[in-house]
């Protein structure tokens, strides 16, 4: 073999070698992989995200897909075999009407807060709802808004996206899908729009991270920093 031949062949078993660690790494995790993780256990100058594409591509036609999520790499039953596979045991809690239409108005409208929820369904929305959220992981505390009270703002969660088969917040259904999916009604108002949702995980430029400080009051800390396990 001459040396133009040489360099490629080293280049792609290097590539393919990142493509096997790369498929073990996420494997073996209970939690989507960013490419950064990734990244810090293959050799240096592979392009990880070249890498994952591939590995995406090939698993593709299988009963096992490799997707993204948020940012970061997974896999999970392909969708058209889902029906085969039973959770009995890890069921999820069925959420009631008023959960499902808090955790909508919280994907569409973060960072929203507790009375920008109320204002836009109309009724006020009990602290029961909100824990049944937060319990299932896909509603998190974002910061506080820069207002009088400094109320606390919601948003959604990397297992949310991951629970509702989303790779980002812009996969949300859009207006025209939710009339096709029959859940909203073909007399809506004329000018009904379905709010874009937040591209960024950042914080805007209205919210505060929240601080030790600020999870103590909200009852999420014990006073001093334990936790209350």
């Amino acid at each position: 073999m001459n040396d133009d031949a040489v360099a490629p062949a080293i280049a792609e078993r290097a590539l393919r070698e990142a493509e096997r660690i790369a498929e073990a790494l996420v494997f073996a995790s209970a939690q989507p992989v960013s490419e950064g993780f990734i990244a810090e256990r293959v050799a240096k100058g592979i392009d990880i995200s070249s890498v994952m594409q591939r590995l995406k591509a090939d698993y593709a036609m299988r009963g096992v897909n490799l997707v993204q999520v948020d940012g970061a790499w997974a896999f999970r039953t392909a969708a058209d075999l889902s029906f085969v596979i039973r959770r009995d045991d890890n069921e999820a809690r069925k959420l009631s009407r008023a959960a499902l239409e808090v955790l909508a108005i919280i994907a569409y409208h973060q960072p929203v807060t507790r009375a920008e929820i109320e204002d836009i369904r109309g009724v006020q929305t009990s602290k029961g709802t909100l824990d049944v959220l937060m319990e299932s992981g896909w509603v998190r505390f974002r910061g506080r808004r820069r207002t009088p009270g400094r109320p606390v703002t919601l948003g959604t969660t990397r297992d949310f996206l991951d629970h509702f088969g989303l790779e980002e917040l812009r996969d949300l259904p859009g207006l025209e899908e939710l009339k096709g999916a029959g859940l909203l009604s073909g007399r809506i108002p004329a000018n009904f729009n379905v709010p874009s949702p937040l591209m960024s995980d950042e914080l805007t430029e209205d919210e505060d991270p929240i601080t030790q400080m600020d999870l103590e009051e909200l009852g999420l800390l014990a006073p001093g920093g334990a936790s209350d396990d």
